[in-house]
């Protein structure tokens, strides 16, 4: 039986959740805060999440490895619209302290092992249906199918159905699930950096560090925007 609380994360205890879940294929979707990771920590983004009344599984930071866990992986979190949030038996969302314009797979993973051994354990398969995310703007119209949806695997918000989102932005999914790998046979992740002999050197993203001017709000955009309105 998977734990339904990642062994050794810190918690908080949210009272919004999503609900129950609905059964069907097992998820993971990665969203990002919109907040520079070495500026601001999970906990953070985990408290104003909370203060706007919306929650995700987990918050990590992949920085300094931080991660706060919100929700049991046998509820629903509720920054997905409607109730497509609780559609599969595990519907795991994590929120990554990260920038969707730079991607944060090419910086430092420091706690992903971790995670991903924990999604293992709720049967979510190594795999991205709806292929890499897009980078933003281009996220903003991608195709949201309900045909990879339901297969279960790895999603970028921008890729689940009746979303709006753009991020996570283009993250390289190899190093989060390793390559595409027949159904059952899981390779390893490609590590942060780590170059393998089919790789194009000249399709390799920027690391170029950034720094904001200013620190903006914990939060995905897209839920900071609901709560306005």
């Amino acid at each position: 039986m998977a734990d339904a609380w990642l062994p050794g994360a810190g918690r908080l205890h949210t009272a919004y959740d999503g609900g129950s879940l609905k059964g069907g294929a097992p998820r993971a979707v990665w969203h990002t805060s919109e907040n520079d990771p070495r500026r601001i920590s999970a906990r953070s983004v985990a408290q104003r999440l909370e203060q706007q009344g919306h929650s995700a599984h987990l918050v990590w930071n992949p920085c300094s490895g931080e991660i706060v866990q919100m929700v049991p992986a046998t509820r629903a979190a509720n920054l997905l619209p409607d109730e497509v949030g609780r559609e599969g038996r595990a519907c795991l969302q994590i929120v990554v302290v990260g920038l969707s314009h730079e991607p944060f797979t090419t910086g430092p993973l420091n706690g992903l092992d971790r995670i991903v051994v924990w999604l293992d354990g709720w049967h979510v398969p190594r795999r991205w249906p709806a292929g890499p995310p897009l980078p933003r703007p281009e996220a903003y119209d991608a195709v949201r199918g309900r045909r990879p949806w339901a297969r279960g695997g790895h999603y970028g918000a921008s890729q689940v159905p009746g979303a709006t989102s753009s991020d996570p932005g283009r993250i390289d999914t190899r190093k989060i699930t390793g390559p595409e790998a027949p159904v059952g046979i899981p390779r390893p992740r490609v590590a942060p950096g780590e170059e393998t002999a089919s790789a194009n050197p000249d399709a390799l993203l920027s690391r170029r560090p950034h720094a904001p001017d200013r620190i903006e709000p914990p939060g995905p955009a897209h839920v900071r925007a609901r709560s306005r309105s």
